[in-house]
């Protein structure tokens, strides 16, 4: 480190250099004028869930929830399944919760959920519920009591956080795994090359319900994200959102690259954004610039028997995800025309005041 004289010397230097002479000594310093703030830098961003809990380094459903609970602000109640998010933000005697939330069991957060909506209700209260769980326990186990909440119309936000198997319990395969992914269940070798099974659809599933908003989203994309939610939390009746969050354990990719993989798994088409009311589409997110799939699958240790050069069945399996990929950019009309602000690279540039719609 320099001697304070050298140091004093040289930013005087500096001072003089920029038009700013140093002040001589007695001289009061200049006060640098304060821009006011405005109504909305002066509030605190809210925190429903707070920062300090057990989450694995880059844990994209912990970032996932976070967002969720600052779109959704204070007047909420969560249920929350049994999975990763209430094991590694619940550690009795501690929690990370900063609003009223209950544990339920795996298969059963919808229903409890549904309780908390009708007691509130008849108490004449208009806070909103919340519901949360994983892909297990939505996707699998739950899903009979997601249904349920959904055809008795309850006042019920349900977010699904959508890291692809049972993480919490050891990366076991869940309906939602996609195909060709190894688990401990699905593991790849001699006769499988991992999960022989496609990912289920279910926001088609949910939409068959007719419910007022279903969406999905991804921890790429928060802005698009939280305005999702936002959205959801004015819609009177169930809505459900669907949130691709990657698992850096149960992914087997660094835990650096969590807003990277989920990212490409968007542009390459394996996780369509998209938004549906009444079961009818209603709004997608176009990919300005579709990526090949091995783009998304080769940062990923789950994936990497896809990519052996001496294994013929590698080639089939890279095709078939392709050829699911570009399914559902045909489907859903994916495929952005030229420069759009709220398209996969659009959304992805702000900066103070939104979208930079000119920047490639």
């Amino acid at each position: 480190m320099a001697p304070r004289s050298d140091t004093s010397t040289r930013l005087n230097e500096l001072r003089m250099k920029h038009g700013r002479p140093p002040a001589s000594p007695g001289e009061p310093k200049a006060e640098t004028p304060q821009t006011p703030q405005t109504l909305r830098e002066a509030q605190p961003r809210f925190r429903g869930l707070e920062s300090g809990h057990r989450a694995c380094q880059g844990c994209g459903e912990a970032l996932a929830a976070r967002l969720v609970m600052e779109s959704a602000g204070p007047d909420v109640m969560v249920a929350n399944a049994t999975g990763c998010l209430e094991v590694f933000s619940t550690p009795w005697p501690q929690s990370a919760w900063r609003v009223p939330w209950i544990h339920s069991l795996f298969e059963n957060s919808a229903a409890v959920a549904s309780g908390m909506e009708s007691a509130l209700k008849a108490q004449g209260k208009n806070t909103k519920v919340l519901s949360f769980g994983g892909d297990g326990g939505t996707y699998d186990i739950g899903f009979q009591a997601l249904s349920g909440m959904l055809e008795r119309h309850h006042n019920v936000l349900y977010v699904t956080y959508d890291n692809e198997a049972y993480m919490n319990t050891g990366i076991q395969r869940s309906s939602s795994t996609p195909h060709s992914a190894t688990t401990t269940t699905s593991p790849a070798g001699k006769e499988r090359m991992g999960k022989r099974h496609l990912k289920k659809d279910l926001l088609s599933i949910i939409a068959a319900h007719h419910i007022p908003y279903a969406a999905s989203a991804s921890v790429a994309y928060p802005a698009d994200l939280q305005r999702k939610v936002r959205y959801a939390m004015g819609v009177e009746g169930p809505t459900f959102l669907v949130i691709h969050s990657p698992c850096p354990l149960g992914w087997k990719h660094d835990s650096a690259l969590t807003i990277e993989v989920a990212r490409r798994g968007v542009e390459c088409g394996l996780f369509p954004l998209v938004e549906l009311e009444r079961g009818a589409l209603t709004n997608i997110m176009p990919i300005r610039n579709p990526r090949p799939v091995s783009d998304y699958l080769e940062l990923q240790g789950r994936f990497a028997h896809l990519f052996r050069k001496d294994d013929y069945r590698a080639t089939e399996e890279l095709d078939h995800l392709q050829a699911l990929a570009d399914h559902n950019i045909a489907t859903y009309g994916l495929r952005g025309e030229g420069i759009d602000p709220v398209d996969t690279t659009g959304v992805a540039q702000v900066k103070r005041g939104g979208p930079l719609a000119g920047r490639n």
